[in-house]
């Protein structure tokens, strides 16, 4: 059994820190919340930077699913041209490393498909705590 929180954002830059703040309010005070903070952050800027979302009247969704041992952050976009995809270390471009931060503070991510565009989830242990 696991419970489940989440709200819409508007696609714009400003509210990257709106849904770091949504996050950090559920888990006020628990162990592992600055990780999780920080992964939120990471996926709500790339649906605003590199999808649909942060066009025009774009937007995304941020999602907590609660379970036994586990935390997934999931955020959805509205798609784009590009997938999900994590730049080497090594890149000498500016940005394209987001990924490779939530590869490093998550217990696991991936992407799929959703009912709109893409779905990036991070999962984390938790014991609730």
């Amino acid at each position: 059994m696991f419970t489940q929180w989440s709200r819409a954002f508007p696609g714009l830059p400003e509210q990257v820190a709106e849904a770091r703040h949504f996050v950090a309010a559920l888990l006020h005070g628990r162990s592992g919340a600055d990780d999780i903070q920080l992964v939120v952050g990471e996926l709500a800027a790339n649906a605003v930077k590199h999808t649909l979302s942060g066009k025009d009247g774009g937007w995304f969704l941020v999602t907590l699913y609660f379970g036994d041992g586990l935390l997934r952050i999931q955020v959805e976009d509205q798609g784009g041209n590009g997938v999900p995809t994590i730049r080497a270390a090594s890149c000498q471009e500016e940005g394209g490393r987001g990924l490779l931060l939530v590869a490093a503070c998550s217990k696991g991510w991936g992407t799929s498909a959703g009912a709109h565009g893409n779905l990036v989830w991070a999962d984390f242990a938790w014991s609730g705590e």
